[in-house]
Formats: C-alpha cells, structure tokens, sequence
C-alpha cells in the first residue's frame, strides 16, 4: 500500500493499493479506464469524465512524481510500506534530518576523491572511491551539502565508522 500526499495542498494524504481485483483509493476500488498513448501520457476513463495525464517528473530516490492532468500540474509525494512503518514507529523525520558527515561503510582503501572543500553536492553525487575486498564502492552524498572538509586522502586506509567527509 502506499500513502499520496499532494504537496503544498491542504488536502488529506490518501492510500493507494495495487490487489488482484483492482487498485484502490481509501479502501475503495477505484473503476477507472487507462490508456496508455505514450512513455509518459495516459488518458483516463473515471465517471465518464476524460482525463490526459503526463508524468513530468519521477524521481525514486526522493519518492516524488509531478503530474500534468489536464493541464494542471500536481507534486505527489509518496510513501510505501516500509515509509509508513518508519513513521509509525517515530522515526519518519530521520530520512530528513540533516547529514553532518559521511562515514566508512566498511574497512578498505580510498582510491579516489572527486570533491573537494567547498564544493557543493547533490544528493547522489560521487564523493569517493573506496576499495574494499578488491571491489570498488562508489561512495555518494547522502544529501544535498556543501563539502566542508574532507578528512581522507587518496591511499588512505580507513575504518568502519571513520568519518570520511564532513558537510557544512
């Protein structure tokens, strides 16, 4: 099941749920006619009203998705299963806490530096490169930051838990 909220829109979130018998909205089976025309637009049959939806934007890293329906334009935020359960157990605000650091996942040697101080970040950028049981880990910010320090050089040893970089 996932859970939809329109950003920026006072509505409530509403659920969504993929079963055998059809999907459903708030526990309801939705009946509805879906086309797909393109990649990204559909047109859709619901209570004898036409709709052209066109997915704008998808982004799975942030669980985001903006629609273009009829002509309007709605950011979507979504939560699956695992989301909710988070959140239910009072740890929902830790994916957006701010990240201070990055740290070793794991013993090995750095290889490679692709930032340096000052340099700001998005989340998912390469960082560095670190060697470990004779693979190469692409090492990535976790956040959009700023780089404010890098605490490693290229042919380093490092620990796991050892601070890597430190974000401003």
């Amino acid at each position: 099941m996932y859970t939809a909220t329109l950003v920026d829109s006072e509505l409530a979130p509403f659920s969504i749920d993929f079963l055998p018998e059809g999907q459903t909205l708030n526990g309801e089976l939705f009946a509805w006619d879906l086309v797909k025309l393109s990649d990204r637009t559909f047109h859709i049959l619901h209570q004898n009203r036409s709709f052209t939806a066109e997915v704008l934007e998808l982004n799975t890293a942030e669980k985001t998705v903006t629609l273009k329906i009829n002509g309007h334009i709605y950011p979507v935020k979504l939560k699956d299963r695992f989301d909710q359960l988070l959140e239910k157990m009072g740890m929902g605000t830790l994916a957006s806490a701010k990240i201070n650091e990055l740290k070793a996942p794991m013993p090995g040697l750095i290889v490679g530096i692709s930032v340096q101080p000052g340099d700001e970040v998005r989340k998912g950028d390469s960082l560095l490169i670190l060697e470990a049981m004779k693979m190469e880990n692409m090492l990535k910010a976790p956040a959009d930051a700023t780089i404010k320090t890098i605490r490693v050089s290229k042919g380093d040893r490092v620990e796991k838990g050892q601070v890597l970089v430190e974000f401003a």
